[in-house]
């Protein structure tokens, strides 16, 4: 094969997430989650706005089926709204059979159209009565088993025709912007400017373990009950930034910089991969970070079939001198888009956090592969926002060259870990299709490369960005 091809059977296409994109919050039986509750509280979310109607795909699914196929998409990663097929959420409750057949239906006509449906189970969407009831993540016995009660109900109602499986999206995002700093929900922090609920220093280590075990105990229900006969795969999908050391020739800073994929990556994927967490965490935190019963580790390590890679930006590390603070969750390093020299990440987007880094997505994943001995990969998100798009008028922002670039940069970056550097990385899902409901952020911030005209009936335009990347893998893929 030549060092600028993918095989034809590369699994490509788009991603979304079931709170961001659906709408229908108070339709069809759907229970409220945790962002329905937090989106209501002044002040959370940028623009006041809600996932209420968002890209109302409840409605305009088979839009965005058609979309997808207009596009050539190998694939399409999509998220279940545990609300919506369990309202009250709990292994007790009644399941919501509209809601179900919503989920059914929709896998249904993406595999007519041949179109490989990647079900995410969890995308930050916690039904808000699991929360009320026991403290949801917090509580390991009983969150474990709705859980997986949850996960056992999907597998049975979609698993004969998905074979790609994510059990969570960015735990790492529910843990530290949930239970750290309160910037997503439930909004637990330390902070009482922002919250009178929360502990920072413990409760995101504890919501972390929680979860992992949870996506364990999923993983072991599946393989013993359903993998033989439905030939599937499952694994958990991971943020991560790449990092470079403030200063090159500070060993603090590259040891920071380190530090900083540990507390990040390896937080969750050492767990998995080689039974424990980093030494690093443990060094710092002590028994902050729980500890694995031996119950828990064996349902932990080896649970991945597959990683799930979600990757956008890089940062610079500057290590700090003084005892970590109770509250810090990045291995006692100031996080920077600068370095020492003053010279950028990358250029600025709407997003404050993302900048991009094309020759990072490629350091990054051969530090996983090399960390985790060569697993398969699945880049399961990849993006960028645009500084000002929301703005522009549809015209303008529907030809957004900057996106366009920064999928030539990126995918040309994952063809070259692949073919040049050995990492085994099978499928690449963009994010996102739609401009959607993007959290904190509200609607002031858009990632899709399918235009959605808020004001005017969620209408979509296709923009430049989508037939890149389009036009890029059909032309890579040729086998």
């Amino acid at each position: 094969m030549s060092s600028t091809t993918l095989p034809a059977d590369f699994l490509w296409g788009f991603a979304t997430a079931s709170y961001q994109i659906e709408g229908a919050a108070h339709e069809g039986g759907r229970g409220d989650s945790i962002w329905d509750t937090f989106c209501n509280i002044p002040g959370k979310i940028a623009d006041g706005s809600n996932g209420d109607v968002a890209c109302d795909s409840y409605h305009r699914w088979k839009e965005d089926i058609e979309l997808l196929k207009s596009l050539g998409a190998k694939a399409y990663r999509f998220s279940i709204s545990w609300s919506r097929v369990i309202p009250l959420g709990g292994r007790y409750d009644p399941l919501n059979q509209e809601g179900l057949r919503f989920y059914q239906d929709l896998v249904d006509e993406l595999v007519k159209a041949d179109i490989t449906p990647m079900v995410t189970l969890f995308h930050w969407d916690l039904p808000q009565a699991l929360y009320d009831r026991y403290g949801g993540f917090l509580d390991r016995e009983e969150y474990v088993k709705d859980y997986v009660h949850f996960a056992e109900v999907m597998f049975e109602a979609l698993g004969p025709k998905v074979r790609h499986w994510i059990t969570y999206n960015e735990p790492w995002c529910s843990s530290i912007l949930g239970y750290s700093i309160g910037q997503f929900a439930p909004g637990h922090t330390s902070d009482c400017t922002k919250s009178n609920v929360g502990n920072s220093s413990t409760e995101p280590w504890i919501v972390g373990h929680n979860i992992l075990v949870a996506h364990g105990a999923a993983v072991k229900l599946y393989r013993e009950k359903f993998k033989a006969n439905q030939q599937g795969q499952i694994g958990i999908t991971l943020n991560g930034d790449w990092t470079e050391p403030w200063d090159a020739n500070d060993p603090a800073d590259v040891a920071a910089a380190q530090r900083k994929l540990e507390f990040s990556i390896g937080w969750f994927a050492d767990p998995i991969y080689k039974g424990d967490y980093p030494s690093s965490m443990r060094d710092q935190l002590g028994e902050r970070l729980p500890r694995f019963t031996e119950e828990e580790r064996e349902l932990v390590q080896g649970s991945n079939d597959f990683y799930g890679m979600n990757h956008y930006t890089a940062d610079y590390i500057k290590h700090l001198s003084d005892t970590a603070r109770p509250d810090d969750f990045s291995g006692n390093g100031e996080i920077l888009k600068d370095n020492k020299e003053g010279v950028s990440i990358g250029p600025e987007t709407q997003s404050p956090w993302l900048r991009p880094h094309a020759i990072g997505f490629r350091k990054l994943l051969g530090w996983i592969s090399n960390r985790y001995g060569r697993p398969t990969i699945y880049v399961t998100e990849n993006g960028t926002s645009v500084k000002g798009e929301s703005q522009l008028p549809v015209e303008q922002a529907i030809h957004d060259e900057f996106r366009c670039q920064y999928f030539r940069d990126y995918i040309e970056a994952l063809v070259q870990a692949r073919n040049e550097d050995g990492v085994d990385v099978q499928g690449y899902m963009a994010w996102s299709l739609l401009d959607n409901f993007e959290w904190a952020e509200g609607y002031e911030t858009r990632f899709g490369v399918v235009y959605v005209d808020f004001a005017r009936n969620q209408e979509r335009r296709v923009k430049d960005s989508a037939k890149v990347v389009a036009d890029t893998f059909t032309r890579l893929c040729r086998g």
